[in-house]
């Protein structure tokens, strides 16, 4: 495909493992999306993880790093490698550096029933599962990483909730609930939904003082926002009712560790990690990945299924069409979320919920319904 001169120019960092098939499929369907609407996207891709790690000392090079940051944007397959590790045990994270370098604070988890999905829950309800979990991702808990002290007797990691931060997250999480809000008041699909945005904090701030300290200041933002619903919830409460009444919650923004854990059980409610999609946005650069890993068992064979990636690149899209990079943007953005939609409610199936459909098959699938919604 030919580039414009006026292309925007995305990082692609394929990672390890299904990472680099994901991001292969997507690619495959960013392609003739981007002719379809007339936006120009110019791919450049990197080398970093777990296995770049091994073949050269570092997970990502201080040029790979410099190029990817001046990007528009950065899409990344997934990175980590059960047997490579660092001297110190932990797993290579290349994209944990990105978050903490690049100040991307808002990890932006939607959960969201794809039509033909099959929920983990029974009830009839979960079709309309429609959440959106917003992680502190620059410090909380994940502050201590390279910080721990380990003694012979001890391990002590430090969690750190910092108002500038904590102002920036509740913004963020607020000013989603408004736009989400404002799209459900027009239609999609056959249906219009007017639900108001309703924000919940989930906390701990019933034994931490830093978690009250957080609910303090959301507080104070939700002032700011008349037109939005402000809510708390304690972390143990919200695992719990995350499995009884998801389809309830709208906006849930939460420190760090607690994002990281219930983004997980979020996944498993619409069909697994392969459905999960995510963003980490900060105030002038955004990472766009699937929240599953590098799943070493299945690696190579063809099978995982990238509809994580491809619903993250249409993130992707959408951010960039906030920011100024023209209609087209948004529209494709929202042309890809709807061809897989139309992808999985024609009956595509794959492996993780019980089918045969493999990673070529679904990029075949969803890019064969770009532009058939109108003819």
């Amino acid at each position: 495909m030919p580039t414009p001169a006026n292309a925007l120019r995305i990082a692609v960092l394929p990672g390890d493992g299904i990472g680099t098939e994901v991001t292969e499929a997507t690619l495959a369907v960013l392609e003739p999306l981007a002719r379809r609407h007339g936006i120009g996207l110019a791919f450049e891709t990197l080398r970093a993880g777990a296995f770049c790690y091994r073949d050269t000392g570092t997970a990502m090079s201080e040029e790979t790093f410099a190029r990817a940051a001046a990007a528009d944007a950065i899409l990344l397959g997934a990175m980590g490698w059960p047997e490579i590790r660092a001297a110190d045990g932990t797993e290579i994270a290349p994209q944990l550096d990105l978050r903490f370098r690049l100040n991307l604070y808002a990890g932006v988890r939607p959960f969201r029933a794809i039509p033909g999905v099959p929920s983990a829950l029974a009830d009839p309800r979960a079709r309309d599962i429609d959440l959106v979990i917003v992680r502190e991702s620059t410090e909380g808990l994940f502050f201590s990483r390279d910080r721990g002290v380990v003694t012979h007797d001890m391990a002590e990691e430090t969690l750190r909730i910092t108002r500038p931060v904590t102002e920036k997250l509740a913004r963020f999480a607020f000013g989603l609930a408004r736009r989400r809000a404002e799209a459900r008041g027009r239609p999609r699909g056959t249906e219009a939904r007017g639900r108001p945005g309703v924000v919940t904090l989930v906390d701990k701030a019933n034994v931490f003082r830093a978690f009250a300290f957080m609910r303090a200041i959301f507080a104070e933002v939700a002032a700011e926002f008349h037109d939005i619903e402000s809510r708390s919830h304690y972390v143990d409460a919200m695992a719990l009712d995350l499995v009884r009444r998801p389809w309830d919650f709208d906006v849930l923004p939460t420190e760090n560790m607690f994002g990281d854990i219930l983004s997980d059980l979020g996944a498993g409610l619409v069909g697994g990690m392969g459905f999960a999609p995510s963003a980490d946005i900060g105030d002038t650069h955004a990472v766009f990945q699937p929240a599953h890993g590098t799943a070493p068992d299945i690696a190579g064979q063809g099978v995982a299924n990238p509809t994580a990636t491809l619903l993250s690149a249409a993130m992707m899209l959408d951010w960039l069409g906030a920011r100024g990079a023209g209609q087209g943007f948004t529209d494709a953005a929202a042309e890809l979320e709807a061809a897989v939609d139309a992808a999985f409610a024609d009956g595509l199936r794959t492996p993780d919920i019980g089918g045969r459909d493999g990673t070529g098959a679904v990029a075949r699938a969803v890019a064969a319904r770009i532009g058939a919604a109108s003819g």
